[in-house]
């Protein structure tokens, strides 16, 4: 509203200025035109300012509830964590220290186990999807919250995770399929874990021992890492509109070529969970909120708290919703080969002194000229230690051979 009123005074300034015009000045026309567009846009950017609502920028400190209850005989796990602000860019704070049970309306009770981490799991428990079920929470300051009672969710199982090159764009599209033959399910989520394999640019085949302060042998292998990272959005699927419950071809995730992903090897575990309506429109709403800020013309941020309760204190936010679903999952693996090798810039010589005091990963022992500055390979943890870029030595025991 306040745009479209400047709007209208910039174009009724101009209206003003063309009849003065058109009264006295036609040779100066073409100029007091440009003039007018001028004084018009600078009329209408002088007014504009930013704006950040408060309880963007201000927020209060809000408990944040992310976990369901896993009925399909695998573990269960709840996160509890606090709220912050968007322009916040540290690391959202979890909450440990809670007691946190999953209680079914016909009286039986299931305590998760805190980590320690903010994260808490329930171990593998065979749960009667007859039932329903609520998740009661007990936090460290002794607050108390309760969710709505929930039906168990029945999820189909996966049809098919399939794979195509988009070579336009040079990435790798991965789909998921699935129907439901009596046409019950209708709403579904999906998440994945996807695992690849990475190596380094240079293989370091010498450590420093500092007890008898010599270089010696690496025992362990430092080149090759496997790295599991999970879905960061939110993919939604709906049939409600189709005659059948069918689920074709719908893009779980994008592999970009240039990642290097797909060259050494790469695995995605897809998740399929059925909703029930209320899910689906609660997972709907955090989409747009989270995913849809990009530009004026997206949905704008708006509070979506969930079916968990302060008891209380009804007022009082909490964020998250709790459900209990049947898990489906199945695993691919794509061995493409797409991408490149890694590349560095050449290792530097070092002499013993230079080696072992220094920082660098030590590549081998190079045989050169004794007057010169050599001795030992060295460079950077970034071209050799594939540790350093998040992943672990340690092959999945899923991982093919």
């Amino acid at each position: 509203m306040i745009l479209q009123g400047m709007t209208v005074k910039g174009i009724n300034f101009i209206k003003n200025l063309k009849e003065a015009n058109r009264v006295g000045e036609r040779r100066s026309e073409r100029w007091a035109l440009w003039g007018m567009l001028v004084a018009a846009g600078l009329v209408i950017n002088s007014c504009i300012e930013p704006f950040s609502p408060p309880e963007v920028t201000n927020p209060g400190t809000y408990l944040v509830v992310d976990g369901f209850l896993n009925v399909n005989g695998d573990t269960s796990k709840v996160v509890l964590s606090h709220t912050q602000g968007v322009n916040d860019d540290k690391q959202f704070v979890r909450e440990s220290g809670a007691t946190i049970t999953a209680d079914a309306e016909n009286g039986e009770s299931y305590a998760f186990q805190d980590m320690g981490d903010g994260s808490y799991k329930l171990a593998p428990t065979n749960f009667n999807s007859g039932v329903k079920y609520r998740l009661r929470i007990k936090r460290f300051n002794g607050r108390e919250y309760e969710s709505d009672y929930v039906v168990v969710s029945k999820t189909p199982p996966i049809d098919s995770v399939t794979y195509r090159m988009d070579p336009g764009r040079n990435r790798m599209m991965i789909y998921v399929n699935t129907h439901d033959p009596s046409n019950q399910t209708r709403f579904y989520r999906w998440s994945f874990d996807e695992t690849y394999e990475y190596r380094m640019a240079y293989y370091s085949s010498l450590t420093r021992d500092y007890k008898t302060k010599e270089i010696v042998p690496r025992s362990d292998n430092i080149n090759v890492c496997w790295r599991t990272l999970s879905s960061g959005d939110i993919k939604l699927g709906s049939t409600i509109k189709l005659s059948q419950d069918i689920i074709r071809d719908l893009p779980v995730n994008i592999v970009d070529i240039g990642t290097n992903k797909l060259y050494f090897g790469y695995s995605i575990l897809v998740k399929q969970y059925g909703l029930t309506r209320e899910a689906f429109e609660y997972w709907t709403d955090l989409a747009k909120t989270t995913q849809g800020t990009g530009s004026l013309f997206d949905p704008q941020p708006s509070q979506v708290t969930g079916n968990i309760h302060a008891k209380a204190d009804a007022k009082e936010l909490v964020f998250g919703y709790f459900s209990a679903a049947q898990e489906q999952t199945k695993r691919i693996f794509i061995r493409e080969a797409l991408g490149a090798y890694p590349r560095c810039t050449p290792p530097d010589t070092l002499t013993f002194d230079e080696a072992f005091n220094g920082s660098a990963v030590l590549l081998y022992f190079y045989m050169g000229d004794p007057t010169t500055k050599s001795g030992y390979l060295g460079t950077s943890e970034s071209c050799a230690d594939c540790r350093s870029q998040g992943g672990t030595t340690t092959k999945p025991s899923f991982w093919y051979q």
